[in-house]
């Protein structure tokens, strides 16, 4: 019997494809065939991909024999020097734990009022310039990227060239030689920068003065590995969360009668957030593992060495853990989703994406009552099988 090719299209642009949803029928786990020609267990189930997640016998690093290969755009990424988020147990608590701190709901809250004071200014410059607008380029992407280039202290005329770099170093379906020239390029500029800030920390406020500080100069983490951890946290703090953006921009104006519930019943932001987060899963392709020794998953054994798939969009859309999984519901109780995964791995900056996006969707639809799309809805095309999903762009007006 054939083995399914993976990834999937999508049928539908927002939502994951359906073979997810003809899976989670199924008994046991489905084996696919990637690009390559290697195999991998592929898991859709909320149970089985949270089992597999919670599971230390799983490996998250790309370096181990029999890891899943997405892309070879994506494997020239994973072949360069590793950040936390690709290392196991114990070297990954000891990285994660310098960051701890920096992203505890306490601190990120007292972020608040400035990451709010950022996106007012934004969405004044917008308004200033009038209809129609790319909400993606001229507003989400300048607000995520200027938090993030904020919290480490990041020149301000920088930041198009971090959007950019970013945008390249995600791409699945180009040549491999661009996504690691793009990530190449955000090192060197990295590297340069925290050379430039070794030499006086103690006048600075920014989180990678306070790692130098903290970590660098007593000798828990190295010149190079900071280099490493800048541009993840560049890379985590605003592609992301920009492309969640646009995408609940999206679903608030295709559903309406949402609109209207959040404008009569403000107290519905945060689990309006928490919905689409669930709905839209935007790195839905982030947990590939590798058994370290024989396991069993959902009845089936998977043999050490072999390649299992953890799809969080399919978890989030298992209608065993979400009722009517495709319907965009800000009533919905949805904070047990695994949009920002599962286990050691979990998104450390996910308070951060929390804080920005009820920024966001206190604010827009207030300020912009008359907010529409600009173009005909079935026109607007998402990212496709993007390492991060979104729209390329929403053409909005008012």
């Amino acid at each position: 019997m054939n083995k399914p090719s993976f990834p999937m299209p999508r049928q539908c642009p927002f939502l994951p494809p359906r073979e997810y949803r003809d899976f989670q029928q199924q008994p046991g786990l489905v084996q696919v065939q990637m690009w390559d020609g290697t195999s991998a267990w592929l898991c859709t189930r909320y149970d089985d991909v949270r089992a597999v997640l919670g599971d230390n016998r799983f490996s998250g690093n790309p370096s181990e024999a029999g890891f899943p290969s997405l892309s070879a755009a994506r494997n020239a990424v994973l072949d360069l020097e590793p950040a936390f988020i690709r290392m196991d147990p114990p070297q990954h608590g000891h990285f994660r734990r310098m960051l701890t701190k920096e992203f505890m709901i306490k601190r990120v809250s007292a972020m608040r009022p400035k990451i709010g004071a950022i996106f007012d200014r934004l969405l004044d410059e917008v308004l200033r310039k009038g209809p129609p607008s790319n909400l993606v380029e001229d507003l989400f992407l300048p607000f995520t990227s200027e938090v993030i280039a904020w919290i480490l202290d990041v020149p301000a005329g920088d930041h198009g060239f971090f959007q950019e770099q970013s945008r390249l170093k995600v791409l699945l379906d180009v040549d491999p030689s661009v996504p690691k020239a793009a990530s190449a390029r955000i090192l060197s500029y990295l590297d340069n920068l925290i050379t430039e800030r070794t030499k006086d920390p103690e006048n600075r406020e920014d989180l990678l003065s306070r790692l130098i500080i903290e970590q660098v100069r007593p000798g828990h983490l190295s010149h190079r590995e900071l280099v490493v951890m800048a541009e993840l946290l560049l890379m985590a703090g605003h592609e992301t969360t920009a492309n969640q953006m646009a995408l609940g921009v999206y679903s608030f104006l295709s559903n309406p009668d949402q609109l209207h519930l959040l404008r009569d019943d403000p107290s519905l932001l945060r689990n309006a957030v928490e919905e689409m987060l669930r709905l839209h899963t935007i790195v839905h392709y982030n947990a590939f593992r590798v058994a370290l020794e024989d396991v069993e998953v959902a009845g089936q054994v998977i043999r050490k060495g072999e390649g299992i798939i953890a799809l969080i969009s399919g978890a989030n859309h298992d209608a065993t853990a979400f009722e009517n999984p495709e319907k965009f519901d800000i009533t919905r109780k949805a904070d047990h989703h695994v949009a920002f995964s599962y286990g050691i791995h979990q998104c450390l900056g996910q308070p951060l994406a929390r804080v920005e996006l009820q920024v966001v969707f206190a604010s827009l639809f207030e300020r912009i009552p008359t907010l529409r799309f600009a173009m005909p809805q079935d026109q607007i095309r998402g990212k496709g099988d993007h390492f991060v999903q979104g729209l390329e762009t929403l053409p909005v007006t008012w």
